[in-house]
């Protein structure tokens, strides 16, 4: 028997319509969208954490963990298509897995994991300020290398080579004593001038007689 090829379109287009009626329910699954933090990502804090899903889901629930430890603080709210989870606070630098699982729309459930890593805040301290040093002068105190220290001998800080009027007056008394003809030299030539002039007036007689 041969078959139409009308009943032959027929067949295929019932086929068609067949699969993308049981088609459609597997493609209108809802899915997440996005995530704060997102999948590998970095952050310094972390106070809460926010799904967003391409449409409004029910029932959710969501896990901050680190290892065995769980960090979520409370359960989480929706608001329609998105998710807030609130953690709690000062969380230790490391690794966290953001697990979650909510329902769909159309009933069907979602879930998954969103790994990132926390580093922590990077506030840096002052640097402390250097002592101040030992050897130096207190403010206002000058230190005066020529006054002479209290107590101390005024004939001792006498400059070198400084003499007293006393001792001035003497060395010029000596030096003028030193520097001119002394007593005994003008008696010798006293006594010496009275023998000349005494023979030549004895040799002037004789030589008259």
């Amino acid at each position: 028997m041969k078959t139409s090829p009308v009943a032959v379109a027929l067949a295929l287009l019932a086929a068609l319509v067949l699969g993308t009626a049981f088609a459609s329910p597997a493609l209108a699954h809802d899915r997440l969208k996005s995530s704060n933090p997102a999948k590998g990502a970095k952050v310094e804090t972390l106070e809460e954490v926010k799904l967003t899903f391409s449409a409004t889901v029910r029932f959710p629930n969501v896990v901050v963990r680190s290892g065995d430890e769980t960090h979520q603080d409370g359960k989480p709210a929706v608001d329609g298509s998105v998710v807030t989870q609130k953690v709690k606070g000062d969380l230790p630098p490391g690794a966290y897995v953001i697990a979650y699982r909510v329902v769909s729309s159309d009933g069907h459930p979602i879930e998954g994991e969103i790994p990132f890593t926390l580093l922590g805040s990077t506030e840096s301290s002052p640097s402390p300020s250097p002592p101040p040093s030992e050897t130096s002068p207190s403010p206002g105190v000058t230190e005066s290398a020529e006054s002479p220290a209290a107590g101390s001998d005024p004939a001792a800080s006498t400059p070198v080579g400084t003499l007293s009027p006393a001792a001035a007056a003497g060395e010029s008394e000596e030096s003028g004593s030193s520097g001119g003809v002394p007593g005994w030299m003008w008696i010798v030539v006293g006594a010496l001038t009275g023998v000349g002039i005494g023979l030549f007036f004895s040799m002037r007689g004789r030589k008259q007689t």
